[in-house]
């Protein structure tokens, strides 16, 4: 896809969802960073489900490291990986404590030596609470990344390199929710709806899908 495509296709995106922002249910960053931690292999709506009375009990990371591991897993069982990732929520509360009296740090050095916080996790958090200009590429966003045309790559750091680099500046902070939700609900993994994509212009997928519940 040429770089008039992509400003073209990000801008189609933004037309049809202006006001996409992500769907995990927070208060305040800490909440954010926990909801984002859990999500991993896991959909939002099982990440609000689950953290609806987690949050009404330990809100911020004192509260939540008071809980402790075995308390927390008792709320989020219903997660994937919830073990290992009360154990990260557990950890990741108590260095916050330590090391930044309770509050998120915003550069990506300091969030990523946090337990259970990677590269992604990372991107999320500093686009989402602090306004940074990163690009969090989930599985969505590796698809849509290599089926559409907008940045091909064979691994999720390729993919957001691309699109780091080929997105217009001023679109880049939003296209992270515009991108996501796209791949979500609109060119999904098995059989991207085509017939309701706004972007269909640009992309450069091959074998685009028709609307077969009209037929005949």
């Amino acid at each position: 896809m040429t770089l008039k495509a992509v400003d073209a296709f990000i801008r189609a995106l933004a037309a049809a969802n202006p006001n996409a922002e992500s769907e995990l249910i927070y208060n305040n960053t800490f909440e954010l960073l926990v909801s984002v931690v859990l999500s991993a292999q896991a959909t939002d709506v099982s990440v609000n489900k689950a953290t609806r009375a987690l949050y009404e009990r330990a809100p911020d990371a004192k509260s939540m490291a008071s809980l402790g591991e075995d308390a927390i897993g008792e709320y989020i069982r219903t997660i994937g990986l919830w073990r290992s990732k009360a154990k990260n929520v557990a950890l990741l509360s108590e260095q916050l404590l330590t090391l930044y009296n309770g509050d998120v740090p915003s550069d990506r050095e300091a969030l990523e030596a946090l337990p259970g916080v990677g590269r992604k996790t990372a991107n999320v958090v500093m686009n989402v609470a602090f306004g940074a200009d990163t690009m969090a590429v989930d599985t969505h966003i590796f698809r849509i990344g290599n089926r559409t045309g907008l940045a091909p790559g064979k691994t999720t750091r390729q993919v957001e390199d691309g699109l780091v680099k080929r997105i217009p500046k001023d679109l880049l902070r939003q296209a992270h929710h515009w991108l996501i939700l796209h791949g979500r609900y609109i060119c999904k993994a098995r059989r991207p709806e085509c017939w309701h994509c706004t972007a269909t212009t640009w992309c450069t997928y091959p074998d685009k899908t028709h609307d077969t519940s009209k037929a005949g």
